[in-house]
């Protein structure tokens, strides 16, 4: 029998931003893909928490920088639900690294997670989706600031943002949107790993809505990418940031 409900694969969901975005399409109405590099655990309960919901959800394992694991996502993916519609790129990691020689593994790993893994899931959707396919990855509004540290994590997304707009480019006249998503700081484990109330004050105060943005509020914006009012939307850099650059 022909699966005739939408398809959202989202890397990267099963915690954070991720984690809300799967949930969000899910309530939306589509059967969603939880993809997870490593912690079952979490995306088994991502997934329970859709179907809690009367949403449709399976779980799948893959690291987004490995080519054939890439692959096999999308292979098991189909294999799960015969089609895939939306896919979002929300897999990535941030480790503080200044600029120098002895920290270049730093470039290497998040070069490999954000901007390689980008390439790689951007290219099999790229292959993979129809008329009508949304492709939204993931930025950073922290470009903007230029902070000491974030050398290596600034390359990688920037990167990703020329990738978006060359890919929207590529897939010319077969009705696929690419786009990215830049947050600002937002409320997640990862977000809060390692810093002091003190930093996590000063940063959320940059804002002029001067507070942290939420899982839920970036959700909403892949939604709207996702959802038919994003359907004129296409090699865009939507900065959900409360105005923080």
């Amino acid at each position: 029998m022909t699966n005739t409900q939408p398809v959202a694969l989202v890397t990267g969901a099963s915690r954070g931003i991720g984690r809300a975005a799967a949930i969000r399409l899910a309530d939306d109405g589509f059967a969603v893909v939880v993809n997870y590099a490593g912690n079952v655990q979490l995306a088994e309960q991502a997934v329970a928490d859709i179907e809690s919901r009367g949403g449709r959800a399976v779980a799948i394992q893959g690291d987004v920088a490995d080519a054939t694991a890439v692959d096999q996502l999308f292979r098991r993916a189909l294999e799960a639900f015969g089609r895939i519609d939306v896919v979002v790129n929300s897999a990535g990691v941030m480790t503080p690294a200044t600029i120098t020689a002895e920290n270049v593994e730093v470039l290497d790993r998040m070069v490999a997670v954000n901007l390689r893994g980008s390439w790689l899931v951007m290219a099999k959707a790229a292959e993979t989706l129809g008329e009508g396919g949304r492709i939204i990855a993931f930025s950073s509004s922290v470009l903007a600031k230029s902070f000491p540290a974030y050398g290596a994590y600034i390359a990688s997304k920037a990167g990703v943002e020329g990738l978006v707009r060359v890919l929207a480019n590529e897939l010319r006249g077969r009705g696929i949107t690419v786009n990215a998503v830049a947050p600002g700081p937002v409320a997640t484990e990862l977000f809060f790993e390692g810093k002091s109330q003190e930093q996590i004050d000063s940063i959320a105060a940059m804002s002029p809505m001067e507070r942290l943005g939420e899982p839920e509020e970036i959700a909403d914006v892949v939604s709207f990418l996702a959802g038919p009012q994003g359907r004129w939307i296409n090699a865009q850099v939507l900065r959900a940031n409360g105005g923080m650059a």
